[in-house]
C-alpha cells in the first residue's frame, strides 16, 4: 500500500491546490493532505479552518485525509507512514527551491521520496497568495477557489476591513 503525503499551507485552498490533489489520489492508495501550522507565518486562516475548508473541498475522495501538522515535513511522514511526498510545481523557480528541499528531506529520510507533479496549465499562475489579493479588493475570486471556500475568503475579508 502506498501512502503519500501533499504538504502546504493551503491559505486558502485554490484550484490549484485541488487539481494536484485530485491526480496524486488517483496514483496512490491513501493520500494524507498535511495543513502546515507554520509560526513562522502569519496566515489568513487558523489551521483549523483551513483543515475544516480542506475536509469540505476534499469529501468525495474516498481515500484522502486531511491532517495538520507542524514541524520537519520528514517526521510528519514517518508519523504518518507516509513514503512519498507529493509537491507540485508551477514554474522554473518552484523547480529550485522545490528540489533542494527534496534534497534535504532524502538526506534527513532516505525512505521517504518525493515526486514532482505538474500543475494543469490552466492553473500555472495561480497561488494562494494572488487570491487573497484579489479578495482583499474585492475583486472577483470564483474562477480560482471552489464557492465554500470564496465564501469564508470573503467573511475573512470583510472581518479584517472591520476592525
Amino acid at each position: 500500500m502506498l501512502k503519500a503525503i501533499y504538504p502546504g499551507s493551503f491559505d486558502p485552498v485554490t484550484y490549484g491546490h485541488l487539481d494536484i490533489i485530485r491526480r496524486s489520489c488517483k496514483i496512490v492508495d491513501e493520500l494524507v493532505v498535511g495543513v502546515l501550522n507554520n509560526n513562522a507565518k502569519m496566515p489568513l486562516f487558523s489551521v483549523e479552518e483551513r483543515v475544516k475548508m480542506l475536509k469540505e473541498v476534499t469529501k468525495d475522495l474516498n481515500n484522502v485525509a486531511i491532517a495538520p501538522f507542524g514541524g520537519l515535513l520528514v517526521e510528519f511522514a514517518r508519523e504518518t507512514g507516509a513514503a512519498l511526498i507529493i509537491r507540485g510545481l508551477r514554474a522554473i523557480t518552484d523547480f529550485e527551491y522545490e528540489l533542494q528541499m527534496s534534497q534535504t528531506n532524502h538526506k534527513l529520510e532516505p525512505g521517504v521520496e518525493t515526486m514532482f507533479l505538474t500543475t494543469s496549465i490552466e492553473y500555472s499562475y495561480l497561488s494562494s497568495t494572488t487570491v487573497k489579493e484579489i479578495a482583499a479588493f474585492g475583486g472577483d475570486i470564483s474562477q480560482f477557489v471552489p464557492e465554500v471556500i470564496g465564501k469564508e475568503l470573503k467573511e475573512k475579508m470583510k472581518a479584517k476591513r472591520s476592525v
